[in-house]
């Protein structure tokens, strides 16, 4: 049975992603199971076209890119989470925290497949998410590195509360940072979202 967040916040431990509720979504580790699902989200052009080089992901690197989301987990504490929707158990995508090496800041970031844009299912985990991150006490701000042209998520950011900071180079990319502190956050939700943590 899950609690809901006002109750308790979250406990995040290295290696251990808690369970988030939205109303449409369960965040949750990812499993082998869903190397196939993962595959084809990232295989789709369109849909990696502002992450990472811009370039569909092979069968192999999608799972490598599994390894490194399980690995982050094991050494930060926090991570992505797999975004499976509730109401048919399909993954959808993921959506979470992660700071690489020589990153500006903790980063939220979110990819959903491309056949599910626009019905706000970023938005809504990404604030679950958020909500958590501030819970935890992660950090008092994080950030969202979008590359130019990337219009939806720069809107799932606005949604979020957060503000363009800069323009800069990250990892060979002309990216603007959106940052969203923690005292914006708590004014705009004075109680944490309902989202059950299990």
């Amino acid at each position: 049975m899950g609690v809901p967040s006002e109750l308790q916040p979250p406990r995040l431990r290295p290696g251990v992603p808690p369970e988030l509720r939205t109303p449409r979504l369960r965040l949750r580790a990812f499993a082998e199971s869903d190397l196939d699902d993962w595959a084809r989200i990232t295989a789709d052009a369109e849909t990696m076209r502002f992450l990472g080089n811009g370039r569909p992901l092979s069968r192999a690197e999608a799972l490598a890119s599994l390894g490194y989301v399980q690995a982050h987990w094991a050494l930060r504490g926090y991570g992505l989470w797999a975004a499976e929707e509730l109401a048919t158990g399909r993954l959808v995508g993921r959506i979470g925290l992660y700071r690489p090496e020589g990153w500006p800041g903790l980063e939220v970031g979110w990819l959903v497949e491309r056949d599910r844009w626009g019905e706000g299912l970023a938005t809504e985990g990404a604030r679950a998410v958020v909500g958590c991150a501030f819970a935890a006490e992660l950090d008092d701000c994080l950030i969202s590195a979008i590359q130019p042209g990337n219009g939806a998520s720069v809107r799932v950011a606005e949604k979020l509360g957060a503000r363009f900071r800069e323009s800069r180079e990250l990892e060979g990319h002309r990216v603007s940072i959106y940052a969203l502190d923690r005292q914006t956050w708590l004014r705009s939700h004075p109680t944490r979202p309902r989202q059950e943590v299990r």
